[in-house]
């Protein structure tokens, strides 16, 4: 019995660490727990993060789909389209180039926007809801089934040969036959009765007529 306490202390002796040597022994194990734990939360929060990224990336691809531009380099010369050109005897008519179309034997007669010529209807507008002012009153009426409102005609005589639109109708006025507008009932008179050969014009520029009835 006493040779095994005497055993026992002494193993403990041997085996006893010293004060400083049992506090750096501490100290090693602290930083090591310390470390161990901040690896894990960092491997923990990527962890529960990064499948919320990943739907969000896939999720903003589908979404909206990336475009790309080509950028002309120097290279590469970038085809800018010439202007439109027109021989220079071009007539114009509202800012648009226009070219004969047909020639048609027209029975032309003359009014005047007043009571003698348009009866109740002289009030100062046309069947196209313009102005009897519009293009400086020279205006022409027609039968639209031959020539449609906004129809472009050349009358030799008429206004020096200046393209006048169709922007009014007649009773009479059916077939092949015109009725020309003048400011005046005397002016009208003058004009009389005249079988002519009347220019048809169209716009030469390829784009469409706009409608008569929209433009003022």
């Amino acid at each position: 019995m006493v040779y095994r306490e005497d055993w026992t202390a002494r193993a403990r002796r041997q085996f006893a660490l010293s004060p400083r040597l049992r506090r750096s022994v501490e100290v090693s194990c602290f930083l090591v727990a310390g470390l161990v734990v901040s690896t894990s939360a960092i491997l923990a929060k990527e962890a529960a993060h990064a499948p919320v990224l990943a739907a969000i990336s896939h999720a903003n691809d589908a979404a909206a789909p990336i475009r790309t531009q080509a950028v002309p380099t120097a290279d590469r010369a970038v085809a800018t389209p010439a202007p439109e050109t027109f021989p220079a005897d071009t007539r114009w008519f509202d800012g648009r180039p226009v070219r004969p179309a047909r020639t048609i034997d027209m029975l032309v007669t003359a009014y005047a926007p007043d009571a003698r010529s348009c009866g109740d209807f002289a009030d100062g507008q046309t069947a196209t809801l313009h102005a009897v002012t519009t293009n400086a009153g020279r205006l022409v009426a027609a039968d639209t089934r031959v020539l449609p409102y906004g129809s472009m005609l050349s009358i030799p005589g008429y206004d020096n040969g200046s393209i006048a639109p169709v922007l009014d109708c007649g009773g009479a006025i059916k077939g092949n036959r015109l009725d020309l507008l003048f400011p005046t009932h005397a002016q009208a008179r003058d004009w009389g009765v005249r079988r002519l050969k009347v220019t048809v014009y169209e716009y030469a520029d390829g784009a469409p007529a706009p409608n008569p009835r929209a433009v003022r």
